[in-house]
Order: structure tokens, then sequence, then C-alpha cells
């Protein structure tokens, strides 16, 4: 069938134009996937590894780092672990740690900073996230919930955006 004189141009164009709205619509249909909204994070956690490098004097000193690897449960939707964290923290020599960590959720990442004074109840900035939690700020408010040789916590993130 023969294409009219201008026809096979104007059935390109209106094609390219077709195909560049439903781009524009798909784009704009996900948006971001960031949280639009303040939310609150209650989980638990059990530590499953402490590492222990002495880096001052012999003892508990200026300069001792700690790591720690901990999982993650919602044990209202799972008995299994939904995520883990990962944190650092450096002795300072004045009976605090300062600590930063990452905590690995389903949907991103919490990164949190600042100095400990006691590991049975503690908060920390949040400064930042990827994914759903793509730069959130807030607090992390961490209570002891044993010290046994695997110690567990509760955590409460709470966000903004």
């Amino acid at each position: 069938m023969p294409v009219p004189k201008g026809g096979l141009k104007t059935r390109i164009e209106t094609l390219l134009a077709t195909a560049g709205v439903a781009l524009a619509a798909v784009v704009t249909a996900s948006g971001s996937t960031g949280l639009d909204q303040p939310g609150t994070i209650r989980v638990t956690d059990r530590q499953v590894k402490h590492v222990h490098v002495d880096l001052g004097d012999a003892g508990a000193s200026a300069g001792d780092v700690d790591f720690y690897r901990q999982l993650l449960y919602n044990k209202g939707i799972t008995p299994k672990p939904i995520g883990h964290s990962d944190l650092m923290c450096t002795n300072t020599g004045t009976s605090s740690e300062n600590c930063s960590g990452t905590y690995f959720l389903p949907r991103g990442k919490i990164m949190v900073a600042g100095v400990i004074g006691s590991r049975l109840f503690y908060e920390q900035a949040v400064v930042g996230g990827t994914g759903l939690y793509d730069n959130v700020r807030g607090t992390l408010t961490v209570t002891s919930l044993g010290r046994r040789s695997q110690p567990r916590e509760f955590l409460v993130f709470r966000l903004t955006i």
C-alpha cells in the first residue's frame, strides 16, 4: 500500500511523540522510591559477632576498636532475620565510644553515628540512608534487652525526610 507524500514522516513523528508521552508517564509514576513522610521503625537485634582490637594500652583504652555484627528481627512479621547491622566503635578514653554503623534492611540501608556512654541505653543520629531511606535523618534509640553471650537490643528509628 503506497504511503501518501509526507505520511511516513508524520507516522514516525506521531509514534515518537506517543513513545515520549508513555516514557514520561512511566517516569512520573515510578517517581521517588524514598519516604514521603516521617516514619518509625521498631526492630530487635541479636549480636552474632564481636571483634575487639586492642590498639592502645593493654586493656580498655583510647584507640581500641570494637566491631559488631547483629541480625535484625521483626518477629511480628517473621521469625527469620530481616537484615543485619555492622557497627564500629572507637574507645575515646573518656568512658565513651564513638560509633558509626549501617543497618541493612529489606528496602535500603540506614546509617547512624554518635557517641555512646553506655551500651545499656543510648541514642544516635541517623545521618542518611539508601533505597527507601535515601537522605533520611532522625534518631535511633537503643535499649538493651540482655547482655548474655549473644546480647539483644530493642531499636527504634524515628525518621524524618
